[in-house]
């Protein structure tokens, strides 16, 4: 993939996202649409986006039983999306269902991936929060294994994880990295963060950026400092 950053579209609707789009002329740039969005707008911002052919990572993080999960994603696979997620959380069985729901609806090449623990928990929520034992690079590491044993085609997880991931699942196994920020910009509600240069040298193959680049005051230049910080690196 030449672009391997997805602009998140946080956005509460539709005519925001365009307007920023056309005012920043960020036409046909990989997109990512999230839970907010997609909720206000349906399919119908899909199918606009993908006319301005802009790839997208559709991130709904589907996490329920194996049925409801694999219906879902036959429903989804029909919008021809890039990538879409579901919880590693959920369980192995809930994650060969889900891959079965994208292929019976024909969305072959849909990428799934799986989330295994979200960038704005650390190491010390886990354990407390979740009851989660032990190290937290070693629980994301389980997961991505136990999600490429059942089907996934990669993982979401911090830059931090994504060396280590690839040395268990392979090179191939593909490496989607949230958390990511400008040398200038705050970490927000994220606890394992980084840079674009920091990400692609510790081995992410796709970084989410969102805030870093939509409240820069010129969005635009943002963008491209970003992925300059990939493509001086060997993209």
């Amino acid at each position: 993939m030449k672009n391997p950053i997805y602009l998140a579209l946080d956005f509460p609707d539709g005519q925001q996202v365009e307007q920023f789009l056309i005012r920043n002329e960020l036409s046909g740039i990989p997109v990512k649409v999230g839970m907010e969005l997609f909720y206000r707008e349906g399919h119908q911002i899909i199918e606009k986006l993908k006319k301005n052919n802009h790839p997208i990572f559709l991130d709904l993080k589907l996490h329920d039983i194996p049925t409801t999960v694999e219906r879902a994603m036959e429903n989804l696979a029909s919008l021809g999306v890039d990538i879409v997620n579901v919880h590693a959380l959920g369980g192995s069985e809930m994650i060969k269902r889900a891959k079965e729901g994208l292929l019976r609806g024909g969305a072959s090449n849909t990428k799934l991936i799986a989330v295994t623990i979200l960038t704005s928990m650390n190491e010390i929520s886990m354990n407390d929060e979740l009851h989660i034992q032990g190290k937290l690079n070693e629980q994301v590491t389980h997961l991505a294994a136990m999600s490429k044993n059942s089907g996934a085609d990669g993982v979401v997880c911090s830059v931090h994880e994504a060396g280590q991931i690839k040395q268990v699942c392979g090179k191939e196994f593909l490496t989607v990295t949230p958390g990511i920020r400008l040398k200038d910009s705050s970490a927000d509600d994220q606890q394992r963060i980084a840079t674009p240069e920091f990400a692609k040298e510790a081995g992410a193959d796709r970084l989410v950026i969102g805030r870093s680049i939509t409240r820069a005051k010129k969005p635009k230049k943002a963008y491209k400092t970003a992925l300059r910080g990939m493509l001086e690196n060997g993209y």
